[in-house]
């Protein structure tokens, strides 16, 4: 194997214990779409303290109370997911369309009482789809200085300094699944010439990490007739200035089941309490590919899978601060939600090398051939590796307003904080110290704001116009990385940090004696910097992927109130 002549690590660092999970898992997963009725969507989600939609009971519960009938609604949507990726001047773009199923629900409201100060005691139970996995993306382009292969051996290196590898590595608790791959594919090698020793002892004359390469009380020879030394516990990969491909493909989504109660004082205060559960699938496919010319290179191929469940509770107020006020104020908060979760994973490498020695066949004989090795997990260990932990997500803090006009103006505004810093990894026993170098590495995201902002205007009593925008900022400091452990078994290790984000919302709605319908028209665009890894080292590729993402979603609601 032509190998790059690099600084070798000393530093020995042990990761606790086999896991997978990366903070852009957790974020991914705590952060939620705008989504729910169209009235709700066509407002921008700004109706915390205006209440009287079925979506509010998972924003602000209290919303639930100002009903005053039974309300029954489902919604459809059709969505557009477009991604577009420029990589030094290579652009490449992914357009996919598909139809969704995104909520339906229904209230149930009781009067008590005129008099009484408890006015009504109003139940719903709300479905939606509250978070979309669909994306697609890709780049390509050269690498330059970098290399993934570095990034397996400086994780084979760094993990105690593997010395002896296991006939299954991908069992050992001490060992990573991308170093794993990398040797076993000839990727990486402790190997070192003569000629590549005799520069590296020039720039660091006390380098002395290293021992003759012996076959029967022979010093062997690579085909260039050059002695051959081995590095024991430090690792080289392959070339650089690589042409580097990369694609992916997201699925699957959370479904949250909301379960609702409100009651109404004196028509002025109001009080809700929302029981929520999630159910979780998430899945990932991602092929990695490095070519170095002359018929070398090598493919990775990461398959993985989230599944779970999870619950939350979220309580809520609003307040008419003056008898007959058009102005509402709404406070909620959300408890984290816990998550009780499975990541599966597997992987297969293919690679196409030039050896320095033919050590497959352990003969120590020169070959100048080019040889073919597979790396399959899911063969090795008839079947996915699977790992089992626990996420609690941020507390939410919700903050509402809400202004009518008349019976025809409708203004209402939001503000929402969650501090993703404080996503918290668990094993399956609920314990955290398992997750300590995981949960060391969320300091790397951010507390987020999210501005709500939605208007509704009647032109007749039957028929609405709608319009609402949305600002969300950025989850992730601008030099997070992806960190796994050293003895992670993810071996996809692309990641994006995503920017802030926008919502444009418009939407139009018809109101009948009992039936009604709306229509909604959403459009969210963000921009984020993609890198296929990282350096190992804390420092992100000199030049990011930018991209572009985008979704257009038309949402339609029909319901029935009585």
């Amino acid at each position: 194997m032509k190998k790059n002549i690099m600084m070798m690590a000393l530093a020995m660092s042990t990761a606790v214990s086999v896991n997978a999970q990366t903070i852009y898992d957790a974020a991914n997963i705590a952060n939620k779409d705008l989504n729910g009725t169209a009235r709700f969507v066509g407002m921008g989600g700004a109706m915390g303290a205006l209440g009287g939609d079925i979506t509010t009971m998972g924003t602000n519960p209290a919303g639930i109370g100002i009903y005053r009938s039974n309300d029954a609604a489902v919604s459809f949507g059709f969505s557009s997911y477009g991604t577009e990726s420029n990589y030094m001047g290579n652009k490449m773009s992914s357009d996919k369309t598909r139809a969704d199923f995104n909520n339906a629900g229904f209230v149930f409201s009781t009067k008590v009482g005129n008099v009484t100060p408890l006015r009504y005691v109003n139940f719903g139970f709300n479905y939606q789809r509250v978070k979309s996995f669909y994306n697609n993306m890709q780049m390509e382009g050269n690498l330059g200085d970098f290399s993934q292969t570095i990034y397996m051996a400086n994780q084979a290196s760094d993990a105690g300094g593997i010395k002896d590898w296991p006939d299954n590595p991908y069992r050992d608790n001490n060992i990573g699944w991308l170093s794993a791959m990398g040797y076993n594919g000839y990727l990486i090698t402790d190997l070192i010439s003569q000629g590549d020793l005799d520069n590296l002892l020039a720039s660091n004359p006390n380098y002395s990490n290293y021992v003759p390469y012996m076959k029967d009380g022979v010093q062997v020879q690579n085909v260039d007739e050059e002695l051959m030394y081995r590095t024991p516990g430090e690792y080289v990969g392959m070339y650089t200035g690589a042409d580097a491909k990369f694609h992916s493909e997201e699925r699957g989504g959370i479904d949250q089941f909301d379960f609702n109660v409100a009651f109404n004082f004196n028509d002025r205060i109001y009080f809700g309490l929302t029981v929520g559960a999630y159910a979780l699938d998430y899945s990932k496919y991602c092929i990695y590919d490095e070519n170095y010319g002359g018929g070398e290179g090598y493919n990775l191929q990461t398959w993985s899978k989230i599944n779970g469940a999870g619950f939350d509770v979220k309580l809520g107020t609003i307040v008419r601060p003056f008898e007959y006020s058009p102005l509402r104020i709404g406070f909620s908060i959300h408890t984290p939600i816990f998550y009780s979760l499975d990541y599966k994973t597997n992987a297969r490498l293919e690679s196409d090398v030039w050896n320095d020695l033919n050590v497959k066949n352990e003969v120590g004989t020169p070959s100048n051939e080019i040889g073919h090795y597979d790396e399959d997990t899911y063969d090795i260990l008839n079947g996915d590796m699977v790992s089992k932990f626990q996420l609690r997500t941020p507390w939410t803090y919700n903050l509402s307003l809400g202004y009518t006009v008349g019976n025809n103006l409708a203004l209402g505004a939001e503000y929402e904080y969650k501090d993703y810093s404080s996503i918290q990894f668990r094993d399956d026993a609920g314990y955290a110290d398992s997750f300590d170098y995981e949960n060391s590495t969320t300091d790397m995201l951010k507390g987020v704001s999210t501005i709500r902002l939605g208007a509704e205007y009647k032109v007749i009593p039957q028929f609405a116009l709608r319009a609402g925008y949305n600002y969300q900022s950025s989850i992730f400091k601008d030099d997070a990385f992806k960190d796994l452990p050293l003895n992670s078994i993810q071996t996809d290790t692309d990641f994006a940090n995503s920017e802030s984000l926008s919502n444009y919302t418009l939407g139009i709605g018809y109101r009948g004696s009992m039936f009604y319908a709306d229509l909604a028209y959403k459009y969210t665009t963000y921009d984020a910097k993609f890198y296929p890894f990282d350096t190992f080292d804390g420092t992100t590729l000199a030049q990011a992927t930018k991209v572009t993402n985008t979704r257009s979603q038309v949402l339609l609601t029909l319901g029935v109130r009585f």
